[in-house]
């Protein structure tokens, strides 16, 4: 028995066990509920940081809470191994990124199990590893047979000097981060899948998703983006082209004054040959990277293309214009501008001195001033004909009607949606298992030939990606003929999108997945990771899903039951300013800081000048602030379940949590309290059997504190999963138990049944002090396959209750009095207490209120 508390002796000892133990991997037993745990996989950027390890905290406890439960638990690892960033740092470092992303995974691997997460490893999956990425390989095939993957143009950033597509992340201020060169705006072939085709089982299987956050699947549904609108045809005036344009809102189709085409629309591609003004406009938006995000504020600019339109219902002749906010990927790259009521169309038509016409005023007929502004909102028809006083909503089905009737339009749903675009013109990616042919056909690598390797020794010169460069791994044969490989690698969102299923037989050879494991262990009963990525990689694996559903490969419709997004992980930063106003910040680490009796920092002293820093505030720890803790500074210093206790105690999940030196101090304490607790404990020797019958009436109330708890920390980790609320219950238990009583028998009796309850709550966040406890109270089976504590319902019941009797509203007396007592007994009791008639004698009882169990409230007078 060890007096003293030392974190890395026992961590090691119980890390050393589970490990040879084989304690976490998962077998499927149909005997058994399943429950699949996962927290989203890292990047292997070469260090955890404390957002890893908030994330992969939440993830083990509630992969203990469970297994606890007695539930077969899976909890994989695996490594998001692909990407940009890994090329980059090859570059910085002089090697190749395969060599650089396996050390890291190594260095990485040995961080997430000195933090002590109960991981089967066997299922361990690296995303940059051919046995992985063969099965994506082998199930884009397929999507392309099926007619869901197509190549198409489209706009990439082009680098002219140094002849490469970059990044949106590589494109500064214009230029590209290497050469400095002004970036082009470029159409080269790109692979997609259509996503489109399952927009509307993507919107619908959101109400499925009950225990997801409202927040995400908001952002989902806006990102889907669901309309019902018109889809009509404009004639281009004196020719027989034509175009179409989609509008939600026909009500305001009197109010149109011009059309606005993209830059890239046939239209205004053909009148740029004849009209040298409009050719210079669209070089110049050819050469602007534009976001749709940024369309609302960026300066609307445009050019007249000399063209008019037929206004479909009046006839009248309209200009067409090219304007820069129009973007030829979105709808049909063609709007119809109504500026009389849409601020886009209003600044647009102000700056070109185009015709703003009303044709909506509000319900109540009060005036608009469109001078000011575009008039927005829904009203009444004006100035529209036969329209005329209809409300929007009539008009929406009017205008269609006529539209339809003439055979000039007609209803559709529309998404805002985009087919996935999942080509990059990088190397570090798997490789597109196309072929292109000299005919220009392009056919997809045959089975056999997967997976279709990418090489990993390699020269990267930060230019050209080595593939691109290297004839003899570009050119192959089909079927006789010469080909070329694809050399485009996917987007790593490919990877991301179906990882969790791999999980289920990450070693099987035979397939993708092997669908009886898939089908047992699937959906994921509960997913963690950051509100970051709400739409993009759960839209993505929500797609992939039902793809891998319609390929019979698993028989559910959506991945992920249950989903937790935690918060971000702030700290302290400190910083200094030179004289330009730049700014130096410094590691919290090299700061002394002087606090107010509140805690707030009133000075900070940079330790290696003794010179005062700037306080900058509680921020989003990141390199770019200096501000991040190193995880294994803290395990070396304090232990692994110090870090995971603060991390769980120090904010809701889902909140943001601030990394606070003092907290982790008093998580320690505690830990250390708690140990002290038990070692006193043992050393009074074996503990005799609790007699529930022979318990006095502290005893009682002390037992009741250790199942209240039970009850509360139960739900607390399953139900609510506050676990912050669970750790401050166990924290008040054991307040209780230093102040216990162990003279008696029964004392000792109690107070063992309470230790090894807190051991068993505090499990599933502190597991290496908890397995070490277990052991040392006798327990032969291992915590981890404990059952979990159960309340007793008759511990709970009060025999007594604490009565507190007011006169004329002031308290004047306290009883403890049985806990069935009626009224009429309180009163008594009451009555005959000196303090009580003192205050009530001689005067007349006026009321008596009676909370029961509670209070007893006179009122005399």
């Amino acid at each position: 028995m060890e007096r003293q508390y030392h974190p890395q002796q026992i961590e090691q000892a119980a890390q050393r066990y589970w490990e040879e133990s084989g304690l976490f991997r998962a077998k499927p037993d149909n005997s058994k509920e399943k429950f699949y745990c996962l927290s989203m996989f890292p990047y292997p950027s070469g260090r955890l940081h404390m957002g890893h390890v908030r994330n992969y905290t939440i993830g083990d406890v509630v992969a203990r809470f469970q297994r606890m439960q007695g539930k077969n638990v899976l909890q994989p690892m695996g490594w998001d191994a692909f990407g940009l960033p890994a090329e980059n740092a090859a570059i910085d470092n002089k090697t190749a990124p395969a060599k650089w992303t396996y050390a890291n995974i190594d260095y990485m691997k040995n961080q997430l199990k000195s933090l002590g997460f109960g991981y089967d490893w066997s299922r361990e999956v690296a995303t940059c590893k051919p046995e992985y990425y063969r099965w994506e390989q082998w199930f884009f095939t397929r999507l392309y047979e099926k007619g869901l993957v197509y190549r198409k143009n489209a706009t990439v950033n082009w680098d002219p000097v140094d002849q490469t597509v970059l990044a949106n992340e590589q494109v500064i201020d214009g230029r590209g981060w290497r050469s400095g060169a002004l970036v082009e705006q470029k159409e080269i072939p790109q692979w997609f899948i259509k996503i489109t085709d399952y927009a509307e089982q993507l919107l619908a299987d959101l109400d499925k998703l009950d225990d997801w956050p409202d927040q995400v699947r908001a952002m989902q549904r806006n990102w889907i983006g669901r309309s019902e609108g018109i889809e009509m045809t404009f004639q281009v005036e004196g020719s027989e082209n034509h175009f179409d344009i989609y509008t939600t809102r026909p009500d305001t189709l009197m109010g149109v004054t011009y059309v606005a085409l993209a830059a890239q629309h046939p239209l205004a591609l053909e009148a740029a040959r004849t009209n040298p003004k409009l050719a210079a406009f669209i070089e110049e938006c050819k050469n602007t990277k534009v976001a749709e995000a940024e369309l609302a504020t960026m300066e609307k600019k445009g050019c007249a293309t000399g063209l008019y339109a037929v206004h479909p219902l009046t006839g009248e002749a309209v200009p067409v214009w090219v304007a820069n906010f129009v973007l030829m990927d979105y709808g049909s790259g063609a709007v119809m501008a109504v500026p009389g009521h849409d601020q886009r169309d209003w600044e647009f038509a102000s700056k070109y001195g185009l015709e703003i016409r009303q044709v909506i005023q509000p319900l109540d007929h009060s005036k608009v001033d469109l001078g000011q502004g575009a008039y927005t909102e829904k009203g009444t028809l004006v100035n529209s004909g036969k329209f005329d006083g209809l409300d929007s909503e009539q008009a929406f089905d009017a205008i269609a009607e006529t539209l339809i009737e003439q055979g000039k339009g007609s209803r559709k749903v529309n998404y805002r949606l985009r087919d996935w675009g999942v080509s990059r013109q990088r190397y570090w990616g798997a490789p597109i298992p196309m072929l292109n042919l000299d005919n220009g056909q392009s056919v997809p690598v045959p089975v056999g030939d997967l997976p279709v390797r990418l090489p990993e020794d390699v020269v990267m010169d930060g230019v050209t990606s080595p593939i691109k460069a290297d004839p003899t791994w570009r050119k192959t044969q089909y079927q006789g003929q010469a080909a070329e490989r694809e050399t485009d690698t996917f987007d790593t969102f490919m990877e991301s999108s179906w990882y969790y299923a791999r999980y289920c037989s990450a070693q099987y050879q035979d397939g993708m997945l092997d669908s009886t494991e898939a089908n047992y262990w699937l959906p994921v009963d509960q997913y963690i990771g950051g509100i970051e990525h709400a739409i993009l990689h759960l839209l993505y694996s929500r797609f992939f899903h039902k793809l891998l559903r319609d390929e019979g490969l698993v028989d559910s419709d959506e991945p992920f039951k249950r989903l937790l997004c935690q918060g971000m992980v702030l700290a302290d930063s400190f910083y200094r300013e030179d004289a330009k106003g730049a700014k130096t910040w410094y590691s919290p680490a090299d700061v002394d800081v002087e606090k107010d009796e509140k805690g707030r920092i009133v000075r900070a002293v940079l330790r290696k000048d003794g010179q005062e820093v700037i306080h900058g505030g509680m921020t989003k720890m990141s390199k770019s602030k200096n501000n991040g803790i190193n995880p294994q500074e803290v395990i070396d210093q304090y232990g692994a379940d110090t870090i995971r206790l603060f991390t769980m105690f120090a904010a809701p999940p889902e909140q943001t949590l601030e990394w606070l030196d003092s907290g982790v101090e008093g998580a320690n304490r505690f830990l250390k309290r708690l140990w002290k607790l038990v070692q006193e404990h043992l050393a009074l020797g074996d503990a005799p059997a609790l007699d529930r019958q022979a318990l006095n009436n502290e005893q009682k109330a002390l037992r009741r504190e250790v199942h209240k708890t039970i009850v509360k920390v139960s739900d607390d980790l399953g139900r609510r999963q506050t676990f912050n609320t669970a750790i401050a219950a166990v924290m008040e238990l054991l307040n209780h138990l230093q102040k216990a009583s162990q003279a008696e028998d029964q004392d000792r009796a109690v107070m063992r049944e309470a230790i090894e309850v807190m051991v068993a709550l505090l499990n599933p966040i502190t597991p290496h002090i908890c397995h070490t406890l277990w052991k040392q109270l006798g327990k032969t089976q291992d915590i981890e396959q404990s059952p979990w504590p159960v309340a007793d319902e008759s511990a709970l019941v009060e025999d007594e209750k604490l009565v507190v009797v007011q006169v004329n509203g002031k308290v004047r007396a306290k009883l403890t009095v049985p806990a069935d007592a009626t009224q009429e007994q309180v009163q008594s009791l009451a009555m005959a207490q000196e303090n009580i008639r003192q205050h009530t004698d001689g005067k007349v009882l006026r009321k008596v209120i009676y909370v029961p169990g509670k209070l007893l409230n006179i009122v005399a007078n």
